[in-house]
């Protein structure tokens, strides 16, 4: 930045690879009883960035913390400011021009003295900007680095209690005095105050909810967030508020309201790139039946274009179109399915390797303790719990293997493989479950056993998973 100072941002990953792939997620929260402007609905996410043409995900960057009044006086003022430590307040009272004029001249600052500290995709710089309700609110809620239930929750996870992560009304947190940033805990992405202290101005304007889309009105600017003057119960990340562009006396600035800066790139930066978003754009929808025999919509767009008679090719080339989209659809909820499907079989492989060493511990037990000339006087309770063991062992094996047939023979190979390199990636994210990840690996193993000589080796599999503790 100006005058030798620095601006921060983390990465947020995305578990897509290709231009025009994208990720479902939830937003927003039901029973908050403000279900029209905060009620629960998909959307999708992508990122910016690739970390190298082999990645099996892309990322954006988001501000490690809220803009302070120093960067702001560093950006917008003529000379440097004096370092302060009451200057590292978070930014408030501006208006979304305000923002708007932040983002401008810090790109231009950057493309003139530090164009190096820009990523690039493509070849193309990236650029600064507000970020979208759908960005911001995918790393409030700790993005890959949590589970899904976890992102489902009203705030991420705090485990020391809200009050050592966010600022709020109350003698309790921030005594109704807006504090200096980055006081307290991050989110599990590392974003500091991303609750509470400033609320943050997204980039596009504000709809309401309308049941299963947004409502057709844009209104004036999404604040996100909550502030320090926000009660407890309203410091969640489903809490959406709106603020006028203007009112009475001009720009609408609110007193508590700021603004934290996301990093990213065009999306049409080439011509290669184009090309490979066509390709794909032409793709989507579009398959084989089983028999090799290409699928309905692709004998619709066939028969369109044969179609001298101009009302009839576009009423064909409509159903076309609504069929390619219900196909994504049902692509795009195949592919929850698979990836539900392999993290039950991850997590079912650490079961039978527990159950499993649990039965060597309680029949080597046995052995030591019954089978010799002395047996042992509860030898009678071991063996009922030795018999009760191998009765769950067998049980889950059983369920094991089933689970793992039954997806294979619900899914194509190659559906499978594509969805384990992205279930990965998301395992590989999550400090928590990144210990999943070799059972997950065994599993596949398995199960593409399986799919090349369609044998059950229920047995052999259970000592994979038990040999995982080795």
């Amino acid at each position: 930045m100006p005058c030798g100072g620095a601006m921060t941002f983390r990465q947020v990953h995305v578990p897509v690879s290709k231009p025009l792939d994208d990720f479902p997620v939830q937003v927003g929260q039901d029973g908050t009883g403000w279900g029209y402007v905060e009620q629960s609905r998909p959307a999708h996410i992508s990122g910016s960035f690739i970390d190298d043409q082999g990645a099996t995900s892309r990322y954006y960057l988001m501000a490690k913390y809220e803009l302070t009044e120093l960067q702001y006086e560093a950006l917008m003022e003529n000379t440097c400011p004096g370092l302060s430590n009451r200057k590292r307040l978070p930014k408030v009272g501006i208006s979304w021009f305000d923002a708007m004029q932040v983002g401008d001249t810090y790109n231009l600052w950057l493309r003139d003295n530090a164009v190096d500290a820009l990523p690039q995709e493509d070849s193309a710089l990236g650029f600064v900007r507000l970020p979208t309700e759908t960005e911001w609110e995918f790393a409030a809620r700790g993005g890959l680095e949590v589970s899904t239930a976890e992102y489902r929750d009203s705030r991420y996870l705090m485990p020391e209690g809200i009050n050592a992560y966010e600022w709020f009304s109350g003698a309790q947190s921030s005594n109704g005095r807006l504090q200096l940033t980055g006081l307290l805990a991050p989110n599990p992405l590392g974003l500091h105050d991303i609750l509470g202290n400033a609320s943050e101005m997204m980039f596009e304007p504000f709809r309401l909810n309308k049941l299963d889309r947004q409502h057709g009105q844009a209104g004036g600017v999404i604040v996100r967030g909550g502030n320090y003057l926000s009660p407890r119960e309203d410091i969640r990340t489903a809490l959406r508020s709106e603020e006028p562009y203007y009112d009475g006396e001009g720009q609408s600035r609110g007193r508590a309201t700021g603004m934290r800066l996301a990093v990213v790139a065009p999306t049409l930066t080439s011509r290669e790139r184009i090309a490979e978003i066509e390709e794909q754009w032409a793709a989507l929808g579009l398959g084989e039946e089983e028999d090799g025999t290409p699928d309905t919509a692709v004998q619709l767009a066939a028969l369109a274009s044969g179609v001298q008679d101009d009302a009839l090719q576009e009423e064909l080339q409509s159903l076309e179109r609504q069929l390619r989209a219900s196909n994504q659809r049902r692509e795009e909820a195949r592919n929850q399915a698979i990836r539900a499907s392999l993290n039950l079989g991850a997590f079912l492989c650490t079961k039978l390797e527990d159950d499993g060493i649990f039965y060597d511990f309680l029949a080597d037990n046995y052995r030591v303790n019954c089978e010799n000339d002395n047996p042992d006087a509860s030898c009678g309770m071991r063996q009922t719990r030795l018999e009760d063991q191998e009765q769950r062992l067998q049980g889950l094996s059983r369920y094991y293997a089933s689970s793992l047939v039954e997806s294979a023979t619900l899914y194509s190979s190659d559906s499978l493989a594509e969805q384990v390199q992205v279930f990965s990636e998301i395992l590989s994210l999550n400090a928590q479950l990144s210990e999943l990840e070799p059972y997950l690996q065994t599993y596949w193993g398995h199960q593409q056993q399986f799919l090349n000589n369609q044998s059950i080796t229920a047995g052999a599999w259970l000592e994979n998973c038990k040999a995982m503790a080795k």
